[in-house]
């Protein structure tokens, strides 16, 4: 069974081809665009399609858009009700909806061949939960997934028992934990449905002064639902204007709102863990699940024993949980283990690339080498290798390095890409090392939670080290990524420190670089000292001399 997944209604519109229950390519139209996010979550632009991403995956098996047996489309207009009905102030939602109901047409005509009958609408949470449960190493788990909004309902919490789902409660709109924290990251100067993790790291530098009064809006209500009512920001902390200083003030209201935020997690995780009769295994979805603090405080304090998160929570997994969702009835369900699901290139291609570019390129015996003595030279490295990573984490594929043990290497970065001064880049340590550096949950391959660093090593690699002591880091298995383990090895051979510094290769305000033209043009703009492309070094002393 050939499945095409689609998320497009609200924001990070996406694809992904799940072939005889086998997920074989998933892609965010943003990496195609160039446009970050893929587009603005408004009802004007509803109607827009990640066809980019749709087309690419479908060259990727080989397909026309007439093979395929299915289009599984994240959301179901039909248990949508209107906006004001449900207390939302969206008077321009009935163009989203009427976008919505026809989407089967626009589909057949952005994928010339495509029946429109074969278009499936998969109601938004259930989206999000097949997106994690069924790919998940468990078949049987709760499922938990909170975001903005879907139809009528911001949150499921359900059970999966042999892969197949069981509802156990939602919360109607127009309570949302979400739309809780879009309002405040709005609040504080920052992009509503874009910048929610500024909030976060934000939250790190303050005090939670006014979490008492937040909890009397938003809580939960001790029956797998909760209670989440408008705020007056302005009486707690005065309007961050974009661009303009943060203080004091903005930062407690962050770390209040960050508290309130985990204090509900935990109480829908802890009904849901008795709901299911003590369950085990906890699987996150919904943008929500990008917190990667709430998720670390829910493994601290959480009832469930294990936990697994989606690599791509937010609403561009729910492309590949539609089509897992449909692809299920027929085929047993593919288990995830790896996000890279993106576009990829062979040497020659890369080759044909640097060529065409007219710069000078080296071949070294092995780029992890080269790497590893440019990072221990304290040069920052573009690290272009593999397929992308499907998702908003760079994980190995598509990262900038750095020397961890150089506290200036923070600033240097948040300088390379625009960044704020407040932000923190992670760490990526082998997994079997992690442990001696690191305390909370292990492994840890898709950055999703932050873990205590030990206060013996914080010194020795500050450059990775917020300021509440905190890492989110990334464990790397030999196993899925040799060529980045070898790189870590050469690293501490030459440095005896066993993490190098990871962040995504992008400058603000762009999407993660995804093909070798924007890895040539993030280069050629950005204070880089040495590009990675698959197994060729391009120096810039040699491009600029």
């Amino acid at each position: 069974m050939r499945v095409l997944g689609i998320n497009a209604l609200f924001h990070d519109p996406a694809a992904a081809l799940v072939i005889d229950g086998r997920t074989v390519a998933a892609a965010e139209e943003e990496r195609f665009s160039r446009r970050k996010h893929g587009k603005r979550p408004v009802p004007f632009s509803a109607w827009e399609l990640p066809e980019q991403s749709a087309r690419w995956c479908l060259r990727r098996a080989g397909l026309a858009p007439a093979d395929l047996d299915a289009v599984a489309y994240s959301y179901d207009p039909a248990l949508a009700r209107p906006a004001a009905d449900m207390g939302l102030d969206d008077p321009f939602d009935p163009l989203r909806q009427d976008y919505a109901r026809r989407a089967p047409d626009f589909l057949a005509e952005a994928l010339p061949g495509l029946n429109p009958a074969k278009v499936r609408f998969v109601p938004h949470h259930v989206a999000h939960a097949a997106s994690a449960g069924p790919a998940s190493p468990y078949p049987d788990c709760a499922v938990l997934v909170l975001d903005g909004r879907g139809e009528c309902a911001s949150h499921l919490a359900g059970r999966y028992v042999d892969r197949e789902l069981t509802v156990l409660a939602t919360q109607e709109l127009p309570h949302s934990a979400g739309l809780f924290y879009e309002d405040l990251t709005d609040h504080l100067g920052f992009l509503r449905s874009s910048d929610e993790f500024k909030v976060m790291a934000l939250a790190s530098y303050g005090v939670p002064r006014h979490a008492d009064a937040l909890r009397e809006a938003v809580h939960g209500n001790g029956d797998g639902g909760f209670t989440a009512r408008p705020v007056d920001w302005a009486a707690l902390a005065p309007r961050r204007e974009p661009g303009a200083p943060w203080t004091r003030e903005h930062a407690d209201l962050a770390a209040s709102a960050q508290a309130c935020l985990e204090d509900l997690v935990l109480d829908l995780a802890r009904w849901l863990h008795a709901r299911t009769d003590g369950e085990e295994v906890l699987t996150l979805a919904g943008g929500v699940a990008l917190n990667c603090v709430a998720n670390s405080r829910l493994h601290r304090e959480g009832p469930f024993s294990r936990l697994w998160v989606q690599p791509a929570a937010g609403d561009a997994g729910t492309a590949l949980g539609a089509a897992l969702h449909v692809a299920r009835e027929k085929e047993p369900t593919w288990q995830m283990d790896t996000p890279a699901l993106g576009r990829g290139w062979s040497d020659d291609e890369l080759r044909a690339w640097l060529e065409r570019a007219a710069v000078p390129y080296e071949e070294p015996a092995d780029i992890a080498e080269t790497v590893a003595e440019t990072l221990a030279a304290d040069g920052v490295v573009a690290w272009f290798q593999g397929r992308s990573e499907y998702g908003p984490r760079a994980l190995g594929h598509r990262s900038l390095l750095a020397h961890p043990g150089r506290s200036e290497n923070l600033e240097r970065l948040n300088a390379v890409k625009g960044r704020e001064e407040f932000r923190p880049v992670a760490p990526m340590v082998l997994a079997e090392r992690a442990g001696e550096l690191f305390d909370g949950p292990l492994p840890s391959p898709y950055m999703l939670f932050v873990h205590e660093v030990a206060r013996e090593w914080r010194d020795r690699i500050p450059a990775v080290v917020h300021v509440d002591g905190t890492a989110r880091i990334q464990t790397v298995d030999r196993a899925a990524e040799p060529l980045v383990a070898r790189m870590i090895e050469y690293f501490e051979r030459r440095t005896g420190l066993p993490v190098v510094v990871n962040t995504s290769l992008n400058t603000a305000g762009r999407p993660m670089v995804d093909d070798p033209r924007d890895a040539l043009e993030c280069f050629g703009s950005a204070p880089v000292d040495l590009l990675a492309l698959g197994p060729f070094a391009v120096r810039r002393k040699a491009v600029f001399a």
